[in-house]
């Protein structure tokens, strides 16, 4: 099946640029030239992929990658900027709001193709990652089941416990600041205070036992797991 691209562009050589070449690659094409109708045609179809102009008339590009982002429904869309502008400050203003890649004007036909590809393939070896069943010695994780085994004994944990477990384990080694581990869990609108979250992982150690040591504080900084 092909992949879907949502181009939301306002220029009409452009538009048709980008349609022809995507088209032309493999990708089945729909394209629309404002903010909201981007908007409109998202919720009527989702598509696999967004590339989403910036400078649009009336809602602008970021505005639209906010409301994305910030509906469930529409959250895990991966959205491709483009801008004319080159500016550091939109482009770290995307990246933050959730857009996964950009590419400044003028651009490659070809590089936008090979950009889109790149982005969905992460997208979907991510997705593929979030199942995979994760062993470290004695410990063994259960996305799929919401399980956790230490030494082939199943541990009770809570929600918040899990997802936290799960989202440093299938990292190891990266440090996570407190924030970054809340918004996996909550959300990045949840207040949870740096105590809370330190309590948290108290009590996630010593339900872990002798796999509690995974945890390490990393201090002034965060936590990381250590496999």
């Amino acid at each position: 099946m092909k992949n879907t691209v949502l181009v939301v562009e306002d220029e009409h050589d452009i538009r048709e640029l980008l349609e022809y070449n995507l088209t032309r690659d493999g990708f089945a094409v729909r394209a629309v030239e404002s903010g909201e109708q981007a908007l409109a045609a998202v919720t009527r179809t989702p598509p696999d992929l967004i590339l989403l102009d910036l400078m649009l008339p009336g809602i602008d590009g970021l505005h639209v990658c906010r409301k994305l982002k910030a509906d469930g429904t529409t959250a895990n869309i991966p959205i491709l900027m483009l801008t004319a502008k080159g500016e550091e400050s939109d482009i770290v203003s995307g990246l933050e709001l959730g857009a996964d890649d950009y590419i400044t004007k003028p651009f490659s036909p070809k590089v936008v193709v090979a950009r889109a590809r790149a982005v969905l393939r992460r997208r979907a070896e991510a997705v593929h990652g979030e199942d995979e069943v994760l062993t470290f010695d004695k410990l063994t994780v259960h996305p799929g089941r919401h399980e956790v085994y230490v030494a082939e004994q199943q541990i009770e944990l809570t929600s918040s416990e899990f997802r936290i477990l799960h989202y440093m384990a299938r990292r190891p080694g990266w440090v996570f600041s407190r924030y970054q581990l809340v918004d996996a869990v909550h959300g990045e609108k949840h207040a949870v205070s740096d105590r809370s979250v330190d309590v948290m992982i108290v009590g996630l150690r010593r339900k872990l036992g002798d796999c509690g040591h995974c945890i390490e504080t990393v201090r002034g900084v965060g936590y990381r797991f250590r496999a």
